[in-house]
């Protein structure tokens, strides 16, 4: 056989074996929980589905999910020991992650019926709030930040707690538009997407000031999380955000999340 021939058969089988290689996509799989909307869901009607599917196309990567709800030990289990390479909607200061940049950053609304004309500008200082029945998300065994707010000014008797995660995330909502409870203080991006299902009858105000003394947040900025130690994937992911900002802005738009102007934060980067 002449050495051009037996050139040629090596060639061949080479990039046969090459070429399923390289028409191979990647995989990104995102963490992501399988009833939460507005954030998510097994239809992939959230808007974390949206964002995630830009993610994706940009790293020419197929997208698929690891369908399974945040709790303890979920870190561990699942971003630690690569199950899942992704977390779309995590705090910017979380952590057991490394994080990106923040993308977004939201506020706690209080929710009220339009007729009322609640008067809230003094927060949860306001002297309307001591007559009334108030609506606090429950998270886990514990009341969100504003339950803490409440009760640090003797208001435990007016709150009515509620568990919105899966099929109850719409609860607090609705119970303002139905009168069951007088006024809610709602997580934004949950209060904004399902008061729109009561058009004209709900007032969305953002809590203020941002920090309840000496140190109890209601605004939080939002990045996305990687495995501590995947420093590759975190500056891909970097680059996308800032190329596809407006696209994001614009799906958070859509589903009326309250936004706040982003503050210069320090990478979390810097003290993973």
């Amino acid at each position: 056989m002449c050495s051009r021939s037996l050139r040629l058969i090596v060639t061949v089988a080479l990039l046969s074996l090459l070429f399923p290689v390289l028409g191979k996509a990647r995989d990104l799989r995102v963490c992501a929980d399988p009833n939460n909307l507005p954030f998510s869901n097994m239809k992939q009607q959230g808007f974390e589905n949206r964002i995630a599917a830009l993610i994706a196309k940009d790293l020419g990567a197929n997208l698929t999910y690891v369908w399974q709800r945040m709790g303890r030990g979920f870190v561990r289990e699942y971003i630690d020991k690569s199950k899942c390479d992704l977390l779309i909607g995590i705090p910017s200061n979380f952590r057991p992650v490394l994080t990106t940049t923040p993308y977004y950053r939201s506020t706690y609304v209080f929710v009220s019926r339009r007729v009322r004309r609640l008067e809230l500008a003094a927060g949860f200082d306001s002297p309307d709030l001591r007559r009334l029945k108030i609506g606090v998300q429950v998270l886990e065994e514990e009341y969100a930040p504003p339950g803490e707010a409440l009760a640090r000014r003797g208001l435990q008797a007016g709150i009515v707690g509620f568990d919105t995660t899966g099929d109850g995330a719409e609860s607090i909502v609705r119970a303002v538009a139905r009168r069951e409870v007088d006024i809610a203080v709602v997580w934004g991006p949950l209060a904004g997407y399902f008061a729109r299902r009561f058009p004209g009858s709900l007032t969305l105000t953002p809590v203020e000031p941002e920090v309840d003394p000496p140190g109890l947040p209601f605004t939080f900025a939002i990045s996305m999380g990687v495995r501590k130690g995947n420093l590759a994937l975190r500056d891909e992911l970097e680059k996308i955000l800032a190329k596809r900002q407006p696209e994001i802005l614009n799906i958070l738009d859509e589903y009326k999340v309250p936004q706040i102007p982003l503050i210069s934060i320090a990478r979390a980067s810097s003290v993973n």
